[in-house]
Order: C-alpha cells, then structure tokens, then sequence
C-alpha cells in the first residue's frame, strides 16, 4: 500500500471552517460586535427613556442581528446593567486615578477628584446619563453601585478621617457622601449640564470635605 505523507496547512490557514474572516478570528468578530453593541447602547440609553429602547434598535445602531447579540446578553435589562457597571468602573478608575498621591489635606485630595469627575461626565452626556440616570428597574443595581462606590474611595480618604473605632460609622458616612455626590449630580444633568461645571466640583470638594472633617 503506497503511504500517504501528511500535508502541513499552509501558515495562517484556518483551523476550521468559518474560523477566520477577513483577516480576523471568530473572537476578533465576536469582539467588535460586543464594542458596537455596547456602543449603540450607550447612546440609545444616553439619549431616550429606557422603556423607549428595544433589543431591535440597539441591534440596528450596532449593524449586528439579533442572534449576535444574544449571544453576549441575555436581554435589554441585562445589557443595561452590564453596560451600567462598565460605564461605572471606567469613571471611577478615572476619577481614582487623578488622586494626587501625596496630597497633605482632604481638599487637596478631592479637589482634582472632582474636577476630573465633572470634566468626564461633560465631555460626555450620553455616558453620564447612563451612568446617574436610571430606570426604575435599576434602583437595585444603584443602591449597589453606591455601596460598591463608597468601598472604593475608602482607602483614598481614611487617612485623612483618622483612626476610629466605630467602623460602621465611617462606612455609612463614606455611603452618605457617595449618595449626596450622585444626587447633585443627578439634579445637574437633569439642568442639562447648563450650570458652571467648575463651579459644581467646587461645591462637592467642599460638601466632601466638611462631611469628612466631621
């Protein structure tokens, strides 16, 4: 019987059929759909009323059929919260990040804090409705976000509140001072953002600061 010698595939062949497309892989698309699907999200969300958003239009903005999307969210109220909790986590590392490291007083820390976190939500509104302005639903999801919130910035701010006994205390006016914080907030984008952002972070740093000092 004549033997047969096996035929190396040719470098950069795809390994099965469909696996590669337009130079990319299967998780390389798969990717880019996610992004646009969460993309179009951010906008739709941003910009209408939760009931007014529809898998269809988020899916139309995105150019992916419905199967695509199905297959990274199970539905609308998932996707927002999934899109929530992202939109969330990118702004608070923003906002962490411009703590100044060495800063000798609780204004010098907040201030740039605040600055950095207003200066984000302006340069974008449709990511600061997603992320303040919730549907009804989504009261659970931002009692959570508060409380996960306040956990974060508890390293960056117990330095300057002193040692204390009574750590539930602490915890509850770090969740109180997140709370506030959202609530003004919230109360400027529903202004549409009109009122002086410089202004705004100024008043946080200070309402931050004497809730802190005492």
């Amino acid at each position: 019987m004549e033997e047969r010698t096996a035929v190396a595939p040719r470098r950069g062949a795809p390994s099965r059929r469909g696996e590669n497309y337009g130079g990319r892989s299967r998780q390389e698309r798969a990717s880019d759909r996610r992004a646009r699907i969460v993309t179009a999200a951010v906008h739709l969300f941003g910009t209408r009323d939760y009931e007014d958003v529809t898998v269809a239009d988020v899916c139309a903005g995105a150019k992916v059929s419905k199967r695509y999307f199905y297959e990274h969210f199970t539905d609308r109220e998932n996707l927002l919260l999934i899109v929530h909790r992202e939109q969330n986590r990118w702004l608070l590392g923003q906002v962490a990040g411009s703590a100044p490291p060495q800063a000798a007083t609780a204004e010098e820390l907040l201030r740039p804090m605040m600055r950095t976190l207003i200066a984000k939500l302006v340069e974008d509104p449709e990511r600061a409705r997603v992320i303040y302005v919730n549907a009804p639903r989504m009261e659970t999801r931002r009692r959570g976000v508060l409380r996960e919130d306040a956990q974060h910035f508890a390293p960056l701010v117990n330095r300057f509140v002193g040692d204390t006994a009574d750590k539930r205390r602490l915890e509850r006016t770090l969740l109180a001072l997140i709370a506030g914080i959202s609530e003004v907030i919230i109360d400027w984008i529903s202004r549409d953002m009109a009122e002086d952002p410089d202004e705004l972070a100024d008043h946080l740093t200070w309402i931050a600061g004497h809730l802190l000092a005492h």
